[in-house]
């Protein structure tokens, strides 16, 4: 499926959670929040959220 990530194209598997784009993706533990839409998304729910074709997701890195 084709999603953007940072207004950057990226295409997935279809069925891709949150937590495994996470993983693929090498984003750390802490530190990282993601939107899909203009709608954050806590961490306990990347597990469970499904990606979709066309989500336009927001990958925001604190940085110290």
């Amino acid at each position: 499926m084709n999603v953007k990530i940072n207004n950057e194209p990226a295409v997935l598997a279809d069925g891709t959670t949150l937590a495994q784009l996470a993983a693929e993706r090498n984003l750390p533990d802490r530190g990282v929040a993601v939107a899909v839409g203009n709608a954050m998304v806590p961490r306990a729910e990347w597990g469970a959220h499904k990606l979709c074709e066309g989500d336009k997701l927001t990958v925001i890195r604190v940085a110290c």
